[in-house]
Parts: structure tokens; sequence; C-alpha cells
């Protein structure tokens, strides 16, 4: 049997995963002969029939399934090689980009940064502040080296670091409630009142929202900081981290209106990057050391206890 050749099987995976010759062809930007002419070999080399072309669309045959599933394998070890080649072969950067998400405790966020970056005087630091969906898009467009906010862990594109969990609390300001409404408070009760949220900062990605009312009025800001003044100021009622409002609600200027119907969230905030792109010395000289600061930042953030 013949070598094949990585030409060869990059053809091969695209036509699978995109259905047909054209569209593959497309993917590698390759002409339409050339994949098919790879493909053809493949087959020729191996002695097998990997692709069924008597429908409309082509379908790997049972042999090419089995074969596909060990060619996927090599492949990521391939790309894996390379990320870590281009790694390799990087010189520190001259600057490095950070989106700093609407769940970060900004002090300690900024504070970690600060430490870092005053130990390395050749990088600059960009810093990018994003709501809602707008850290992720940044990180898939490839606008920021990591990002500290909440991620999708189904994603096999991202890896990630736990940092710690940030509750979120449904809260007004004393006063704020009209007469007549008890506790347990249900979402019902809310809608005519206005409801303090994030604006979604991402451009061109699908708008995420969150713990919204239908049909409420609503107030739109771009931070938590002008969130929690706005409700603060009895202009409206939203969720807000307990990290922001701990002296509040033990003073009694915030009330919690959290209850069986409105239980309040916990989001989990993570340092993360793109698992499939290279990253250069710096930046993982600043991955370690957001790691190594996160028992730190979990202990800065853990609600102060109460004496017995």
């Amino acid at each position: 049997m013949a070598e094949f050749t990585l030409h060869d099987l990059q053809c091969f995976d695209a036509v699978i995963r995109t259905g047909g010759f054209q569209p593959a062809a497309a993917l590698l930007h390759r002409s339409h002969p050339a994949v098919f002419a790879a493909v053809a070999k493949l087959e020729r080399q191996l002695d097998l029939v990997l692709l069924d072309r008597g429908g409309y669309r082509v379908r790997p045959t049972e042999a090419g399934l089995s074969f596909h599933r060990r060619a996927q394998s090599l492949l990521r070890e391939l790309e894996g090689l390379r990320v870590h080649a281009a790694q390799l072969s990087m010189g520190e950067e001259s600057e490095i980009h950070v989106v700093i998400g609407d769940l970060c405790p900004r002090p300690q966020v900024l504070g970690m940064l600060g430490r870092f970056f005053a130990q390395c005087p050749g990088t600059r630091l960009h810093l990018h502040f994003e709501a809602v969906g707008g850290p992720w898009e940044r990180l898939f467009d490839d606008e920021a080296d990591l990002i500290l906010h909440w991620v999708d862990k189904g994603d096999a594109r991202v890896e990630w670091v736990d940092l710690c969990k940030v509750p979120f609390i449904p809260v007004v300001a004393p006063g704020f409630l009209p007469e007549g409404i008890k506790e347990p408070i249900t979402p019902d009760q809310l809608q005519a009142l206005t409801q303090c949220v994030m604006r979604d900062t991402a451009r061109h990605s699908p708008q995420q929202n969150y713990s919204l009312i239908e049909g409420a009025p609503q107030c739109l800001v771009a931070d938590q900081g002008m969130k929690k003044e706005i409700i603060l100021q009895g202009l409206g009622w939203g969720h807000l981290p307990r990290f922001l409002i701990e002296e509040e609600l033990g003073d009694g200027r915030l009330h919690s209106i959290a209850g069986r119907h409105m239980p309040g969230r916990t989001e989990e905030l993570v340092v993360a990057r793109r698992r499939d792109r290279p990253h250069g010395p710096v930046a993982n000289r600043l991955w370690d050391h957001v790691q190594q600061e996160a028992p730190a930042l979990r202990l800065a953030l853990e609600p102060p206890r109460t004496a017995s």
C-alpha cells in the first residue's frame, strides 16, 4: 500500500464534515478537482471505498466512518503540534488584549493585572470592558488573548480555569415596592415596575438576556456600578453581584427580594482563552499568574462572617 499524504486526509475530512466536494473545496481554499482527486487517490492507496457517491450528497461508507474517526485523532494531534510550534517560535508579545466582563470584581481583578504587568514593561496591556455576550464575542473575533467572564464550558474551542462563583441577588431600595406587595415576591408582582438590566455589548451575536421579566419596563445600563446606583436611588430593581452590595445589604440601603419565586442566580467567573490559537510567552505567564491568584480572589469575595 502506497503512503497517503496529509493533504489527502485533510480533503477527506473536509468532505465528510461539509457533505460534499464543492463545500470541502471552499473550506480548504482548493479547487473542486483537486479535492476530488485527493480523495480518489486516498481510496486507491487504501484499497477501500470511503465514500458512497450514489446519492445527491456523498456519504461515508462504514469503512469511511471508521477510517474518519481515526483520521480525526491524527488531524487534531497535528493541529496541536502546529499550535505548539507557533508558540515556541513567538518572541515576547508587544501587546496583550484582556477583556473584563461584567461579572468581575474590578478592584481585585485590576490589582491582579497591575501586579503582573508591572513585571512586563515591554508588553502593553489593552483593557476592554464588555458585558453579557460581549467578552465571548471578542474572544471568538480574535480580539482578546483572554477574558475574565463566564463561558460555555461545552465549547471545545475554549480552555478555562475556574476563579470563583458570583451570586446575583434581586434587590430593591427601601420604599421602592408598592404597598400591598408581600413576600415571597413573584415575577408577576414586579411586571409594572422598572427592571434595571445590563446592556449586552455583543455587536453581531444574538442578544442574551438573563432574569428578565417579560413585558416589564426596562432601564438599560452599561455597567454594574451604574446599575447599583440606579437601584439605590429607587429608580428600578434588578439583580446585582453580591460582592458589590454586601455593605448595602448589611446597613439596609438595599433589601433582598430573593425567595422561592425569585431565587437569583450564581454565575461562574473564569479566565478563558482559545484552545485552538497559539499563545506567546507573556500570555502564558499571565495565564499561570491568574491561576495562582485565584485562591486570593475567592477569599476576597467570601461574604463577611458575622459574629455569633
